[in-house]
């Protein structure tokens, strides 16, 4: 029953009306104002929700944050449940159209580059084959240096990749990892204490002492991995660079008070709203472009 069914219904006024529903008469009168941006903010919030995997009305308005937006959460909430968005079910995989020693336990990251870890997870190509990816994660900063996936691995393959990150960022003072045999063999232990790095191993059958890597395996398996069919080898390294970008630029961290590990954002007026959201709106676009182009 509304206010305006009583007062055509029983003839009353709007005062008697308001009073017999016990409304205020201000919030009967109020008249919603359209934003100069409501049309574009749609768009864009359709568009992450869409393209982005699990996302909720939260993680969006992380990510309009992150991209330099400022906008109320419960505004984003209002058009999440105007446009009748929901948090999508487990994915199902689909195919894409587009042809040391020491107990590591105490040890805490304190600032960039002072704990790596690495682990491997597995998937498959649709000829059955098996991929193994190599995901290597500064702790510190909760950012992703590296997802790199094959066939195989061997312990010279661990090295040539961490060097190849390590040119660009430097060595770390600590790296992490379970007794694996690629990551316990002598040439790599070797090498590692060559350069200064110290290694070290958690217990066996205790993957919760290696929680930084874990954590964004299962992040990569439930986001990534579960909704996607690789081709080949090929199709699985572009993806994944795809899936890395995202990951480390729009994604945001709960961990990390809603910010990304490696952010970029833009600063605006409150007069150039409209302009700086178009801006987001490319900055956002350009990560899942190729995907945009597959649909």
């Amino acid at each position: 029953m509304t206010v305006d069914y009583l007062r055509e219904e029983y003839e009353v006024s709007e005062r008697r009306a308001c009073r017999a529903l016990d409304v205020n008469r201000n919030t009967y009168r109020y008249e919603p104002k359209e934003l100069p941006d409501e049309d574009d903010m749609h768009k864009l919030i359709i568009y992450m929700a869409t393209n982005f995997g699990r996302v909720g009305y939260r993680m969006v308005a992380d990510m309009l944050r992150n991209q330099g937006i400022l906008i109320n959460p419960k505004r984003v909430e209002r058009i999440w449940r105007e446009e009748g968005l929901k948090l999508p079910a487990k994915q199902t995989k689909k195919r894409r159209i587009v042809m040391n020693d020491g107990s590591c336990i105490r040890l805490r990251p304190e600032h960039k580059n002072h704990v790596w870890s690495y682990d491997f997870v597995e998937d498959k190509t649709m000829d059955g084959r098996k991929v193994r990816w190599l995901n290597i994660i500064d702790e510190h900063e909760h950012e992703c240096l590296a997802s790199i996936p094959r066939r195989s691995w061997r312990n010279s393959d661990v090295i040539n990749a961490l060097s190849e990150i390590m040119i660009l960022r430097g060595a770390p003072e600590y790296i992490r990892s379970d007794n694996g045999p690629e990551f316990i063999a002598k040439k790599l232990r070797k090498w590692l204490s060559d350069i200064g790095v110290i290694t070290t191993y958690i217990e066996p059958g205790s993957p919760w002492e290696n929680g930084y890597v874990e954590s964004f395996n299962a992040r990569m398996r439930d986001e990534f991995l579960n909704g996607e069919l690789f081709g080949n080898l090929y199709e699985a390294k572009v993806l994944t660079n795809r899936w890395v970008r995202y990951y480390n630029t729009i994604r945001p961290h709960s961990s990390l008070g809603g910010k990304t590990p490696a952010p970029q954002t833009y600063t605006f007026d409150d007069l150039e709203m409209t302009d700086a959201l178009r801006k987001s709106v490319w900055n956002v676009m350009l990560v899942s472009d190729e995907k945009r182009k597959a649909s």
